[in-house]
């Protein structure tokens, strides 16, 4: 099977929500097993100036999900960053998962050579599909899971590599 900007993107994304789902389930019980406050986990972040944990969950829906509409002809979900529980963020992996198996194969044909131009404050930046995919979109969705994963790891949740892996099958 040849190597799309579909198999590229689609499955990383939604491998990589599945994986985050778990971590967050984890978290919940490690909550409920020693007391901590599930709001101490929600807020949680490595450092003043870095996104809670929530805020990781959001950016990594964001990209992932932009960065489909930006690459085909489909309108991304639009969902306010009003999260206020672990449930919460679940039904926005959910969402967002959700719109990914509406993607279809096709959607990203020829994506690869698609201009996509990105308005930073202070910078405009032009990407090919296949740049802006490899080169921005990917490393920055794995940047807010990671952040996700060692926000919960930082604060005592039990988990590790296999956990951010997920299923090898």
């Amino acid at each position: 099977m040849p190597l799309t900007m579909y198999r590229l993107s689609i499955p990383a994304f939604t491998r990589g929500f599945s994986a985050l789902g778990g971590i967050l389930d984890k978290a919940e019980a490690f909550a409920s097993d020693t007391g901590i406050p599930l709001a101490e986990l929600f807020e949680a972040r490595l450092a003043p100036d870095m996104l809670p944990l929530a805020g990781q969950v959001q950016r990594a829906s964001d990209t992932s999900k932009n960065a489909i509409a930006r690459l085909t002809t489909l309108e991304a979900p639009r969902f306010p960053d009003d999260e206020q529980s672990f449930a919460d963020l679940r039904g926005r992996i959910a969402k967002t998962v959700a719109f990914f198996e509406s993607v279809k194969p096709a959607d990203l044909e020829g994506s690869e050579s698609r201009e996509v131009t990105l308005n930073f404050t202070k910078l405009k930046v032009s990407f090919s599909g296949e740049d802006y995919l490899l080169k921005f979109v990917l490393p920055n969705f794995y940047f807010h899971v990671t952040t996700a994963y060692d926000i919960l790891r930082h604060k005592g949740v039990p988990i590790g590599k296999p956990d951010y892996i997920g299923s090898l099958d």
